[in-house]
């Protein structure tokens, strides 16, 4: 069994240094800086319209909420699907994996590409509409898939490569799920509760709890969509505002180190001296590859995954639903996993003179930096406090992928196999609670890695589109002319049925 194991880990470290890679995550970058030219700084621009029509529209819009009457699902419960596949534990054991390896300065690229990757991720949910499909259920499908088969395969001579980078994609989107969607979630969720267990006397078994969650998983993906979304209606606002008031007393206790712990970030971000193990410049390019990885990680933001969720919306502008994907990756990284970095930083357990770990660091580990900190805050209340947050932050994760690996599988087999594939899916959650943590989240990584490339490649070359919809909304919307032909489909059948409704 070992042997295997070590073969599997072998294999997918070559994997991994390719997709994850210096040209992988440059191509990263490079479509969400594109992304942000063509549509003229949009999350910057239109700071308040986006605003004002994703967050606030919450508590003024029925629409965004109420129920819908179809196999569609809302505006919010979109968000709230996607932002509980997004906000898992990268939020917290990623986020404090890449401070321990890249140091402080890791946050800073870790913004930098969620600043940015707001508008991939916004280009993504306008494709995702543009292109998306109603099945004979009467729910819409919709997502990377769809926009390379009909839209880049609709190019001159491109309609094979589009097809087989749908395919391709498909494929990686499958076992992506059962790997950041699935096994690395659960394995953190496993690791925490045994160790919360263990602070208060209780010896708890892994696979105890891995039968636990596969109850619990079971009870709600394979109800389908509509119970997905019911579910993290109501779970991600509050495990989000949970885990926020937490930290945001952490932060309180800590509150004169605030500009010290922005130095170190800032300082960080752009130091190019040696790091150990490696030359001059070596800890910026660590840093900046830590950042990216554990910020894409975190949002998803260029995989291609959430829009899978958001083409599901009973929305009909493609800009509108766009908008929130800009919000979804600014709450997850901008908020949660900045929280998140300066509660490990004001911990004690990393010198924000040089960065590296301090011996409080290296003895307690980076996948427990977040539970020692709430330790130090709240005693052993502190540990059981963030075993709880990431307890519901990675179920919440496994709940969204299912839909991403239920969307994937439709694509590639059709209707069919979307049982098989839940079935499947809830048996690996408990080979996911005693799979090593290192292994899990390797795998996880290079499936990441694997979906980003064929959908970076479809929204690059699909990128005027997404341009020439952000100004017909614009130039309708925002400067109010009525002549203008609204932009909902590029399918005519959608296009004619949505002008009507």
């Amino acid at each position: 069994m070992n042997q295997v194991v070590d073969t599997i880990a072998s294999v997918n470290d070559v994997i991994n240094g390719i997709v994850w890679g210096w040209p992988a995550l440059i191509l990263l970058g490079a479509v969400g800086i594109i992304m942000t030219c063509l549509t003229k700084f949009f999350q910057v621009t239109h700071f308040k319209h986006w605003m004002d029509n994703t967050i606030a529209a919450i508590f003024s819009d029925s629409h965004v909420t109420g129920k819908t009457k179809d196999a569609s699902i809302t505006q919010f419960q979109s968000l709230c699907t996607a932002l509980a596949a997004t906000v898992g534990t990268g939020n917290i054991v990623g986020v404090a994996g890449a401070i321990a390896a890249g140091g402080p300065g890791a946050v800073f690229w870790m913004w930098l590409i969620a600043f940015f990757g707001m508008m991939t991720n916004y280009s993504e949910n306008v494709l995702g509409i543009l292109y998306r499909r109603k099945g004979e259920n009467g729910e819409w499908h919709g997502g990377a898939m769809y926009y390379l088969r009909d839209g880049l395969g609709a190019k001159p001579g491109m309609k094979t490569v589009g097809s087989v980078l749908a395919t391709l994609f498909s494929v990686f989107c499958l076992l992506a799920s059962f790997g950041i969607g699935n096994m690395s979630q659960v394995n953190s969720m496993v690791s925490n509760v045994v160790t919360a267990g263990s602070s208060v006397g209780l010896n708890i078994p892994p696979i105890a709890v891995g039968i636990f969650l596969f109850i619990a998983v079971s009870a709600v993906i394979l109800g389908g969509l509509k119970r997905v979304a019911a579910t993290t209606e109501k779970l991600v606002p509050f495990m989000v505002v949970l885990y926020f008031l937490g930290t945001i007393i952490i932060i309180i206790m800590h509150i004169s180190m605030i500009p010290e712990i922005f130095s170190a970030i800032f300082r960080g971000a752009f130091s190019i001296q040696a790091a150990a193990g490696g030359g001059f410049g070596y800890g910026l390019a660590l840093a900046m590859k830590m950042g990216f990885k554990r910020g894409v990680f975190s949002n998803e933001a260029g995989l291609g995954s959430s829009v899978m969720v958001h083409s599901s919306s009973n929305v009909k502008e493609p800009v509108r639903q766009g908008m929130w994907g800009i919000f979804e990756v600014f709450a997850d990284t901008i908020i949660v996993c900045t929280l998140t970095a300066i509660t490990v930083l004001s911990s004690g357990m990393v010198d924000l003179t040089t960065g590296e770990l301090t011996e409080l660091g290296e003895s307690v580990g980076s996948s427990s930096f977040v539970s020692a900190a709430f330790s130090n805050a709240f005693g052993p209340a502190g540990a059981i406090f963030v075993a709880l947050a990431i307890l519901l932050f990675a179920y919440s994760t496994v709940l969204g992928w299912s839909h991403y690996g239920s969307t994937a599988c439709h694509y590639l087999i059709g209707e069919k196999g979307i049982w098989p594939y839940r079935i499947i899916f809830v048996i690996i959650v408990l080979a996911g609670s005693v799979m090593t943590a290192q292994l899990a989240w390797d795998i996880s990584d290079t499936f990441n890695g694997l979906m980003m490339l064929p959908n970076l490649i479809g929204v690059l070359a699909l990128s005027p589109l997404v341009a020439k919809a952000t100004k017909n909304y614009v130039d309708r919307i925002l400067k109010n002319k009525k002549d203008v032909k609204p932009m909902y489909s590029v399918i005519p059948e959608i296009q004619s049925m949505q002008e009507k409704n």
